[in-house]
């Protein structure tokens, strides 16, 4: 535990650390001014200290730098802005004091010191800091098993598909480390395609581990059962398995399940109360794929009807999750509607452009869902 004195009287630092030192803090530190206080903490480097400091106990009157500019300074460092720092005066000038306090200052002690009230502000700094270091390391060891997480999750988003037939890609924009919008593609065969984009209920992890424990079941769900109404009725089983009665919690989610026949070239899909996803064939017709089912997860049993697009060349299919919509949502204007406007007038530009051309970066950045665009285009 080591606790920085500063103070531009020899007596006053000798006298407070023998107190310390019969009070079991032997690791002091003295600095007869503001500037050796700062040549100590390394103010104006980026090199470490000789050692960490616990508590500094500054004097408020010193000559050329005082006490209050002392702690504006510390207190502008990201790494010395969290150590506690007690004044210490002989003035009774309350406005100097609360200064200090606004300047960042834990506590103050005047003048002439009194060992039991100063050993008392003391143990409430330190136990204080005590207390934020946990926090901080907890908050670390959080945020590190928040980044693993978010890499596990984008590992098992499927990559781009672009072959003679077909071209499948998404553009993704979570909104936060952990997100609740997936997609998944599979080849069922030489010339159809399973596709799926799903929106869980809520942020964070719970969403999270939905999507996950989904994303474990989805490929054999897809491949083995390919017909869209048995995939959903499939996904539906899996959701109610998660029902927690005891707590009334339902866990669900939207979603789009396509199935592609780029021979037949027909397009089966269900749509499981998620934003209708766009069709615009190359006739110049425009489908909107709003029919299905109720969201996967909320009733045991479901009644799922599937429905079937065709098209005669080429089709371009967007789907999207309800926050593209919701950020295009402004006041008096349908987000929906704007986003299909704007999705025919930029149908044939480049796949990545798409969401920084629909949805401008400031609006992106004070979203705050997750914003998922998936584009198919039949060859």
């Amino acid at each position: 535990m080591s606790i920085l004195i500063v103070d531009d009287n020899p007596i006053n630092l000798i006298v407070i650390e023998k107190i310390l030192k019969n009070e079991g803090y032997p690791d002091c530190i003295k600095a007869h001014s503001a500037q050796e206080l700062f040549d100590y903490l390394r103010i104006d480097s980026d090199e470490p200290m000789e050692s960490e400091v616990d508590l500094i106990l500054l004097d408020l009157m010193m000559p050329e730098i005082d006490g209050l500019e002392a702690c504006r300074r510390i207190k502008q460092v990201d790494r010395l802005k969290d150590i506690p720092i007690i004044i210490v005066t002989a003035l009774g000038d309350s406005n100097k004091l609360a200064k200090a306090l606004d300047l960042g200052a834990s506590d103050y002690v005047m003048k002439p010191i009194n060992k039991v009230e100063l050993m008392a502000r003391i143990r409430v700094a330190l136990r204080l800091k005590y207390e934020m270091d946990w926090h901080i390391e907890r908050d670390r060891k959080i945020r590190y098993e928040l980044d693993l997480a978010k890499q596990v999750q984008q590992s098992v988003l499927s990559q781009p598909i672009n072959d003679e037939q077909i071209d499948i890609r998404a553009n993704y924009y979570p909104s936060s480390e952990l997100a609740g919008d997936m997609y998944s593609w599979f080849k069922i065969n030489e010339h159809r395609y399973g596709i799926i984009l799903l929106d869980t209920m809520g942020h964070g992890i719970s969403s999270s581990l939905v999507c996950m424990y989904i994303s474990s079941v989805l490929q054999d769900t897809i491949t083995e059962l390919t017909d869209p109404e048995k995939v959903i009725h499939e996904l539906n089983r899996y959701m109610s398995q998660l029902h927690n009665k005891e707590h009334f919690i339902h866990y669900y989610f939207t979603a789009i399940y396509m199935v592609i026949d780029t021979k037949n070239k027909q397009i089966e899909y269900v749509n499981a109360g998620h934003p209708p996803a766009v069709v615009f064939r190359d006739s110049g017709q425009v489908t909107m794929m709003d029919r299905g089912c109720c969201a996967v997860g909320f009733f045991e049993k479901i009644d799922i009807r599937k429905s079937v697009i065709r098209y005669e060349e080429q089709a371009r299919i967007f789907m999207f999750t309800d926050g593209l919509a919701e950020v295009l949502d402004t006041e008096g204007t349908d987000g929906l509607q704007e986003l299909t406007g704007k999705l025919k007038r930029l149908r044939n530009h480049k796949v990545e452009d798409y969401v920084p051309l629909l949805v401008p970066e400031e609006l992106r950045a004070d979203h705050e869902d997750d914003m998922c665009l998936v584009i198919v285009t039949t060859k």
